[in-house]
């Protein structure tokens, strides 16, 4: 067993000593399968890192354990045949099938009810264009998990009565009361005075379009400036993951027998949940890495023969050395694991040097975009077995033929 250890460790010693003898020919060997490496890693960190974000920005905009029903309301393919065939069947909801849903969803922990506009709204020689005004029941703060960062939301009283309140988003802020604090001056809407009474906390943006160019207003009030009769979304909410499900249900149910739908009927109405959203975002990044990995795995076999080929320099130049060896009695195997020892030390620096490029660039990727990039241990252990994987399949065949030299021939070359 100790003669076992002492033979691997002096072949590491060997392999780590031939490294130092050549660095420029050792780094230029590297170089592949640092790139490589650090490709593969960046990849796979962009893919999962933007996997992350997506799910974040759509849990900001639309929050989680949360449904909407709406006439048109669809995820995932959808073929311009089967939006024709929706765009004839659906029906609009209003506002007697949300107490429908209301009254017949016990799982639900909320329900509310939204309609959406957008307009361009100008004030004291400022200008906003298509900013969202959207009218809401005063759950909705709770059914979308906004943040208000100051001020307060709209409360049940403001909506039954039709107050003349408003909730701005940050941008609305930004553009008219940049430097002032905007809780109770007055912005208007479609030249109607709205006393401001919160501003939301800043969500950002999503593939580039800014979530904060918004106001909301009371349902009712909503509904008196753009009017009643347009066709409503329906929120929903459980209060935890494990009835989520069955919270859908009931309010599918409940609009299906809202509208006399029986049997095998087709629903007459969208239905959305966070986690379809959320399904295909992960659908649709584990189809690019499908895409990308294997491009960036080709730059490692371009490294691997890089490897190859200066392990095979290294058996021509070291012929006499291996002879040597072979003559006091060292055996074809211990040749073969000497030079395959050394290949994957090689190549393992590489993964190293690689792991450490990776960070850099993931680093850099991180400070400039709103994009989490998080190399985990097991992209560390990828970047170590990879590599060292393709050191010794690349350097099998400069091994088998470092062995396989004639002690007498190998020696008389020298």
């Amino acid at each position: 067993m100790k003669s076992f250890i002492s033979f691997y460790s002096d072949s590491a010693k060997i392999a780590v000593q031939s490294i130092f003898a050549h660095k420029l020919r050792a780094f230029l060997t590297l170089i592949g399968i640092i790139i490589g490496v650090a490709s593969v890693v960046v990849v796979g960190a962009s893919i999962s890192g933007f996997n992350a974000y997506v799910i974040e920005a759509v849990s900001k905009a639309i929050g989680v354990n949360h449904f909407m029903m709406a006439r048109m309301a669809r995820v995932g393919d959808t073929t311009i045949d089967e939006w024709e065939r929706m765009d004839r069947r659906n029906k609009r909801l209003y506002i007697e099938d949300f107490e429908w849903v209301l009254a017949h969803c016990p799982s639900c922990n909320e329900v509310g009810a939204q309609l959406e506009n957008q307009i361009d709204l100008k004030q004291e020689g400022h200008e906003t264009f298509g900013t969202e005004i959207a009218g809401v029941t005063a759950n909705m703060a709770e059914i979308e998990n906004k943040t208000i960062g100051e001020g307060r939301y709209i409360v049940p009283h403001e909506v039954e009565h039709s107050a003349l309140v408003a909730v701005i988003g940050n941008d609305v802020r930004e553009k008219f009361f940049y430097g002032i604090d905007p809780i109770g001056k007055t912005i208007k809407i479609k030249e109607i005075p709205m006393k401001i009474i919160g501003v939301e906390a800043t969500r950002g943006s999503f593939f580039g379009q800014s979530m904060d160019n918004c106001v909301y207003i009371p349902l009712t009030t909503y509904g008196k400036i753009f009017g009643r009769r347009q066709s409503l979304q329906i929120h929903g909410k459980s209060d935890d993951k494990a009835k989520f499900e069955k919270a859908i249900e009931e309010a599918r149910l409940a609009m299906r027998n809202r509208h006399r739908l029986v049997g095998n009927e087709d629903d007459d109405f969208g239905l959305v949940n966070v986690d379809q959203v959320n399904n295909q975002i992960e659908e649709f990044t584990g189809a690019i890495a499908l895409v990308v990995t294997p491009i960036t795995l080709l730059s490692l076999v371009v490294g691997g023969i890089v490897v190859m080929n200066i392990m095979l320099v290294s058996v021509t130049e070291r012929t006499f050395e291996i002879g040597l060896r072979k003559a006091v009695g060292a055996r074809s195997r211990q040749i073969l694991m000497q030079f395959l020892i050394e290949s994957s030390v090689l190549s393992s620096v590489g993964g190293v040097f690689g792991l450490l490029l990776a960070w850099a660039v993931a680093l850099a990727i991180r400070l400039s975009t709103p994009i989490p990039m998080t190399i985990t241990a097991g992209y560390i252990a990828l970047s170590l077995v990879v590599s060292g994987g393709i050191g010794m399949i690349f350097g099998i065949y400069p091994a088998f033929k470092a062995s396989r030299l004639d002690p007498i021939v190998a020696l008389t070359k020298s």
